[in-house]
C-alpha cells in the first residue's frame, strides 16, 4: 500500500513538473515601417504580466535552436520573441549563412528590432519597462547595438557578438550588459572584450563579462560540432538566467 501511494505521489509530482515546464508558442507578425515581420513567440504558461526578451538569432537564421532558447526563456517567466531577421530564410550551410548575413540590410535589421520592442511594449501580458535583449553571434552584435539605440532597454545579453568601441556609443548604453565570450574567438578576441569592459566601467556603466578559456566562437551551440563546449555553455546559461532574474524579474 505504501509503495502504491509512493508511486502515485511520484507520478503526480512528475506530471506537475512537466506541466509547469510547458510554454505556449505561436508565430506572430508585427509592422516594421511599411513591412511586416514575423517572429516566434514563446509565452509562460502562467497568466498576468511578464518581463520580455527580444531573442536575436545567429547568422544561420531563425532555426530550431533559437526557438528552443526562446522556449527555455519562457519557462523562466519571460515573454520571448525570436525575431526573423531573414524573412523566412534559414540554413545550416556556412556559405549560405554568410550570404544571408551579408544580404541583410543593417538598417532594416535594426528597424525590425526596434519594432519588436514596440510590439512587446504594446502587449497586455508584458511589463513594458522590463524588456531586454539577448543574441548569439550576429545576434549578439545586434543585441548590444539595440542597447545603444534604445534607451528604454532594461537588460542586454551578448553572446560572442561584435562590441561597440566608440565612447559615444558606450555613453548611450543605459541597460546593464552581460557578455559571454570565448578566449579562442578570432573574430572577437579577448583584447576587444576587455577593452569594451574597461570603457563601460570608465563610463560608470553596469557590465559583467566572462571569457571562457578553451572556447572559441559559437561555443554555446551544440550544432557547432567541433566548437561546442558543454561546460562553458552550461555556465554561460546559468550566468544569463541569474543576470536576467536580477535585472528583469
Amino acid at each position: 500500500m505504501k509503495l502504491k501511494m509512493l508511486f502515485c505521489f511520484c507520478f503526480v509530482l512528475s506530471v506537475s513538473i512537466g506541466l509547469a515546464a510547458q510554454v505556449r508558442t505561436e508565430t506572430v507578425r508585427y509592422q516594421s515601417g511599411q513591412e511586416t515581420v514575423s517572429g516566434f513567440l514563446a509565452l509562460p504558461e502562467s497568466g498576468g504580466r511578464h518581463p520580455a526578451l527580444i531573442v536575436i538569432h545567429e547568422w544561420w537564421g531563425l532555426n530550431g535552436w533559437v526557438k528552443e532558447q526562446a522556449e527555455n526563456l519562457a519557462r523562466h517567466g519571460y515573454v520571448a520573441l525570436a525575431v526573423d531577421l531573414y524573412r523566412g530564410q534559414s540554413t545550416s550551410d556556412p556559405a549560405v549563412a554568410h550570404e544571408l548575413a551579408r544580404g541583410l540590410p543593417h538598417d532594416r535589421g535594426m528597424h525590425d528590432l526596434e519594432a519588436a520592442f514596440q510590439y512587446l511594449s504594446a502587449r497586455p501580458d508584458v511589463e513594458k519597462d522590463k524588456i531586454g535583449s539577448i543574441g548569439w553571434c550576429m545576434g549578439g552584435g545586434y543585441s548590444i547595438e539595440l542597447a545603444v539605440e534604445e534607451p528604454r532597454l532594461a537588460a542586454c545579453v551578448v553572446n560572442y557578438g561584435a562590441l561597440p568601441a566608440s565612447a559615444e556609443d558606450i555613453d548611450k548604453i543605459h541597460a546593464p550588459v552581460l557578455g559571454n565570450f570565448g578566449a579562442e574567438d578570432r573574430g572577437i578576441p579577448p583584447e576587444a572584450v576587455h577593452a569594451f569592459e574597461s570603457a563601460m566601467k570608465a563610463a560608470h556603466k553596469s557590465v559583467n563579462v566572462k571569457v571562457y578559456a578553451g572556447a572559441g566562437h559559437a561555443f554555446e551551440n551544440p550544432n557547432n560540432k567541433t566548437g561546442y563546449r558543454p561546460e562553458a555553455a552550461k555556465d554561460a546559461w546559468a550566468r544569463t538566467i541569474s543576470f536576467l532574474s536580477k535585472t528583469l524579474l
